[in-house]
């Protein structure tokens, strides 16, 4: 049985605090700072407990995953991975889908802007909580001050971390105070030195117990998220350290140093430590793919960070299931769907949909063809025919075509929660951010930059599912990566990486000067510029 989400509802095993009298309490906003702050426990519950509050959500644009318009759509539906197809009056939504389709992005502003502002927003918080604990302990001595420290320092480093993928260059704000209109601007390896540094200072006092297992250290910052985090910091560090990503000139991962554990290692070794690490700690594969994803998956041996998730404790959301499948599709579940969003054209070829070699996680990953209910009843159109999904008729505008309503392979991955609440977006699937697959993937790619052989660990990955063996090569590895981690949020990262988000693909053809790269991040808002004449738009833009 799952405890009690501690961050949502602020009740803290790790304090001893019962949840009955916790509730009794004046709401944070309701406390002076010196109530908020006045002890250990309120410490730990309005200083670092109450950050948690802000990787899942509900809204637009907030969360690290499960909601629409943010962090997850801006890294998947700008990529070859996924497809919003306008159906008719149906997701047309002022040309917001197909301009991130289409790397566009006048018209997807609004989501940028507000993504940015929901990172910075958490980014000060986190500031807020350090100066908090740091105040505190100036006058105490409590022995958890240390590892509280080291937590929410981590924390800032995640989200930093999402802040400079996205932005590139971005403010660095290490105080809560001051405004948006003094935060001054830092280049992207700026900050990326500053998040490795964070990481690798907070690790140590990070407890090594396992974050996705309900208790005391569920859904929080514990070492093996840092160095996961760590891991993908330094497997991209090429993209990273490169100050100006238009110029054509990129650094090289084998001339990229970092010190880790008193040695001087290159970036691809950092990766490597640092996955090697991971596995020490106990982290491997499940024998079945979708336990991952099962509605009750907190057992998981394979995952390492998940946004907790239950359809009556908790308020954050998994909307990507509800607006991916066709109406009468959930309706035969007892849900709500909004029939949307579908696999990309190259997705279905890197599968080998329709082939005598399709890969066996399409079947975990996508429904397709003729769809059934929990029952094994075929689920039928108003007209009383089976509903079949076309996964090769997808488009960018399918409006007016016979397969209007039933285009593209649509999201699968999860386990069908049929109690699930709110059309089946409170769900009791964990949301799945980090797991020891990606960890494997890394591994091998890493060797493969260095000169190595990373082939059993890409085939540890495949064998797992029956997949037949493959060299570990660049362009294999980058179509492993759709294969195993379809719908989990990296396709944007991993095309940067490999130099090919820019290039054109189905329906989507290379924006003018885009060969430069520019469309790698994305700009700084506009609105934002406005407010601080201090801050330079990204080149390009």
């Amino acid at each position: 049985m799952k405890k009690l989400y501690i961050y949502m509802l602020a009740c803290s095993a790790a304090m001893n605090i019962s949840c009955s009298s916790f509730l009794e309490e004046h709401p944070r906003d309701g406390l002076s700072k010196e109530e908020a702050y006045s002890n250990i426990s309120a410490l730990y519950r309005n200083g670092v407990a109450s950050l948690y509050n802000y990787v899942g959500s509900y809204k637009d644009s907030e969360g690290l995953q499960g909601t629409g318009r943010g962090i997850y759509d801006l890294n998947t539906f700008t990529t070859d991975e996924a497809i919003m197809p306008t159906r008719g009056g149906d997701w047309y939504d002022g040309g917001f889908w197909q301009g991130l389709y289409l790397h566009q992005w006048g018209v997807s502003s609004d989501a940028i802007l507000n993504t940015w502002e929901y990172l910075f927003r958490s980014i000060k918080q986190c500031n807020y909580s350090l100066e908090q604990i740091g105040q505190y302990a100036a006058t105490h001595s409590d022995k958890e001050l240390p590892a509280y420290q080291a937590e929410v320092r981590a924390l800032r480093a995640m989200f930093y971390y999402y802040t400079m993928d996205l932005f590139g260059r971005v403010p660095l704000i290490t105080s809560s105070g001051g405004g948006d209109k003094t935060m001054l601007q830092a280049e992207r390896d700026v900050i990326f030195t500053f998040i490795v540094k964070e990481l690798q200072e907070a690790a140590p006092f990070l407890s090594e117990e396992r974050s996705n297992t309900p208790g005391t250290y569920y859904g929080r910052m514990t070492r093996a998220v840092a160095y996961f985090l760590l891991a993908k910091l330094a497997l991209n560090a090429e993209v990273y350290m490169d100050a100006d990503w238009t110029d054509g000139v990129y650094p090289e991962g084998s001339a990229i140093y970092f010190t880790v554990d008193g040695k001087q290692l290159n970036a691809w070794q950092t990766t490597q430590f640092y996955c090697a690490e991971l596995a020490r700690m106990g982290y491997r594969l499940e024998n079945d793919y979708s336990s991952n994803f099962a509605i009750f998956n907190e057992s998981s041996q394979e995952n390492i960070f998940v946004i907790p998730m239950s359809k009556t404790l908790y308020t954050n959301q998994m909307q990507y299931l509800f607006r991916s499948r066709h109406y009468n599709h959930a309706k035969a579940y007892g849900l709500g769907g909004e029939n949307g969003s579908s696999a990309a054209l190259e997705v279905l070829q890197t599968f080998g949909y329709g082939t005598d070699a399709v890969d066996p996680r399409f079947e975990y990953c996508y429904f397709a063809d003729e769809v059934y209910d929990l029952q094994g009843n075929p689920v039928l159109l108003d007209n009383g025919e089976p509903l079949i999904y076309y996964p090769d008729k997808v488009a960018l505008d399918v409006s007016n075509t016979e397969y209007e309503q039933t285009a593209g392979a649509r999201m699968k991955k999860y386990e069908v929660d049929n109690t699930a609440l709110k059309d089946g977006k409170l769900m009791d699937n964990d949301i799945v951010l980090f797991r020891y697959a990606d960890v494997l993937l890394m591994m091998s790619e890493a060797k493969v930059r260095n000169g190595e052989d990373g082939t059993a660990e890409l085939n540890e990955v495949r064998g797992r599912v029956g997949a037949p063996y493959r060299e570990a090569t660049l362009d294999n590895l980058l179509s492993e990566r759709q294969l195993e981690l379809a719908w989990e949020g990296w396709r944007r990262q991993d095309l940067i990486r490999f130099h090919q988000f820019t290039r054109s693909y189905s329906f989507r053809p290379q924006l003018p000067g885009e060969a430069d790269g520019y469309t790698t991040v994305f700009p700084i808002p506009a609105k934002v510029i406005d407010m601080n004449g201090l801050l330079k738009q990204n080149p390009g833009y």
